[in-house]
């Protein structure tokens, strides 16, 4: 982080509430949503104001003090921490707009808990003064506690498409208010339960224009987070630290096991036998170069963010490349410490096959598709990252 920027709380009091998200995750799992309990903490410790402009009452931290925070809550559970993942990433949105509408928006003290979905699953029709809204969209992660929704919509003037100066379907992303959605309940999921990522319903709402935005509009901020080739790789840190999250809470949860766990077929526990050592190592190893690659990654994109020059190719290159890595490994890690759990490891009572379960529904984010080895590989070949779109 810049030198200029005070060392936050928010770690610490991620690590303090880390212990009720562990002690809660069934609940969560039951209630396929965040417990209001773990909620209100989070909210009440800044930790949903990470990437929020300073200028709409939030604390703007940096991309690696995101990385601690949401891999701090993801060891304990996956689901909460991919709450807390993608609130703060819809939350650097607000970077794209004026401060007097970010600020009306958030309120006095700031309280911004948005949710929502970046496919334009909707329409917005111009009208005077703003657009009127519909659709159905997915997976809005933390919509229970949300209090405003992202939505992506296709713009539509008298009927007909919009299109940009490309000739492509114009999209436009529209604030709405939670209280004017309905909430549709599709949640019923192999992994990540406790993110309560619904379906959520608009029907003709007015969306003014100043609560509307396109992710291709110049930054109104002017901090190196919301930096235009920056906010994607600097919001997608947090991602590759929810999966890395997980796949350290598998290993640790793994190791405190193997202490004392045994099989049917032999009375030597877990922990003593060659194999087990042999495969806890070969995860560790895994799980910490790939958390090294995306701290460095990260840490070298941030400064050159910060320093002001044009020269972002390669280091938001290496960002990605580390980002979706880091995702793909935490997989692998995970899958090993899973099956030298043996048939143990698949009973619910058993926290393992909930960080197995999580990670592999959490690997299916857009951070993590295989496209992003190939457009690393491009810019690694000597091709230029804006030819790329990023």
């Amino acid at each position: 982080m810049p030198a200029h920027e005070p060392t936050p709380d928010v770690i610490a009091a991620a690590k303090r509430i880390a212990p009720m998200v562990l002690a809660a995750r069934e609940e969560a799992e039951n209630l396929r949503r965040l417990p209001d309990a773990i909620a209100k903490e989070c909210a009440a410790a800044g930790l949903f104001s990470l990437y929020l402009p300073k200028s709409m009452g939030g604390l703007e931290l940096s991309p690696l003090t995101g990385f601690a925070v949401i891999e701090e809550i993801s060891k304990a559970d996956g689901s909460a921490g991919w709450c807390l993942m993608v609130r703060n990433a819809i939350s650097a949105f607000l970077g794209l707009m004026p401060a007097k509408a970010g600020r009306d928006m958030a309120g006095t003290p700031a309280d911004f808990r948005p949710a929502g979905s970046l496919r334009p699953m909707g329409h917005a029709h111009a009208v005077e003064g703003g657009y009127r809204v519909d659709g159905q969209w997915n997976f809005a992660s933390g919509i229970d506690h949300a209090n405003w929704l992202y939505c992506s919509a296709n713009v539509m003037d008298n009927g007909a498409p919009r299109l940009d100066g490309a000739g492509n379907q114009a999209v436009r992303a529209m604030w709405v208010p939670r209280d004017k959605v309905t909430i549709v309940d599709t949640w019923t999921v192999v992994g990540m339960r406790g993110t309560g990522s619904q379906d959520f319903k608009v029907d003709n709402v007015f969306v003014p224009d100043a609560h509307t935005l396109s992710i291709f509009d110049p930054p109104r901020e002017k901090g190196p987070f919301y930096h235009p080739r920056m906010m994607f790789a600097a919001t997608w840190t947090g991602t590759a630290a929810n999966s890395l999250g997980i796949a350290r809470g598998a290993i640790d949860t793994f190791v405190a096991r193997a202490r004392r766990e045994t099989t049917t077929m032999s009375a030597t526990p877990l922990r003593d036998r060659p194999y087990t050592q042999t495969k806890i190592a070969e995860a560790e190893a895994i799980v910490n170069a790939a958390r090294a690659y995306v701290l460095d990654a990260a840490a070298t994109a941030w400064a050159a963010t910060c320093s002001g020059t044009d020269d972002l190719d390669m280091p938001i290159a290496q960002l990605r490349l580390a980002i979706v890595h880091a995702m793909r490994e935490s997989v692998r890690a995970v899958d090993i410490v899973f099956h030298a759990a043996g048939t143990a490891a698949v009973y619910s009572k058993n926290p393992l096959e909930r960080y197995f379960r999580d990670i592999h529904v959490g690997v299916q984010h857009l951070a993590a598709l295989p496209v992003h080895y190939e457009s690393a590989g491009k810019v690694l070949m000597g091709l230029k990252a804006t030819d790329l779109g990023w």
